[in-house]
């Protein structure tokens, strides 16, 4: 799986003669360089931009911010930088690895920050699709973690896309698009879905890039 989607994050698009692009924000990964999490993301945000959106990227680097407390309102750059980035979205795509059969602490406390959303006009995740994805060692504890995902989207007031994807990363294979048993056929769908939901919104129309889909495996 090739990883070469940038890591610079430039939030919104400028509009252009019918309109702008719908902007579709990446969160996940881990700390560890290379995660599967993370590689799944990026491909996912590749696809979403074939869709013709624009996107970007918030991976584990700059996820890693202070514990959220309710009851503290200073916040650092990178937290600042979390709560805009979401925020400008019109959809969102999220990868966490599994632990323990539920989601990683690293993403539930950037979740956590979007509280600071609560006043804002379109407060928490409301109006946004959000593709869920779950990396895990076994096929249970990739379920169980995407069911926890979604249930926290859905307190968010956000609306998970009708597929989520669990990868069993023990026995699928995340670099090897020949391989039966690799995830892009449902990425694919999964970012299809966040785009298309996303364009619906007034303002918003879908410019897909031509392209050869038979091409694309």
């Amino acid at each position: 799986m090739n990883d070469r989607t940038s890591d610079r994050l430039t939030i919104g698009d400028p509009p252009g003669e019918n309109g702008r692009r719908p902007f579709v924000l990446g969160l996940g990964g881990t700390v560890r360089e290379g995660s599967s999490s993370e590689r799944v993301l990026r491909f996912a945000l590749r696809c979403a931009e074939q869709e013709g959106a624009h996107t970007g990227i918030l991976s584990a680097a700059e996820l890693d911010i202070p514990m959220y407390a309710p009851g503290r309102s200073e916040r650092d750059l990178r937290a600042h930088r979390l709560v805009r980035a979401v925020a400008a979205a019109d959809g969102i795509i999220i990868a966490s690895p599994g632990y323990h059969g539920g989601i990683s602490g690293l993403i539930k406390n950037a979740l956590d920050y979007i509280e600071d959303l609560r006043e804002n006009p379109r407060p928490y995740l409301d109006g946004r699709a959000v593709g869920c994805v779950v990396c895990a060692s076994g096929p249970q504890a990739a379920a169980t973690t995407l069911v926890s995902l979604r249930s926290v989207v859905h307190a968010l007031r956000g609306w998970p896309t009708p597929l989520g994807v669990a990868i069993n990363s023990a026995e699928t294979s995340i670099d090897d698009p020949d391989n039966d048993r690799h995830p892009h056929a449902d990425l694919r769908v999964l970012a299809r879905q966040v785009v298309d939901f996303a364009a619906s919104r007034p303002g918003i129309p879908l410019r897909r890039p031509q392209r050869d889909r038979a091409a694309e495996g």
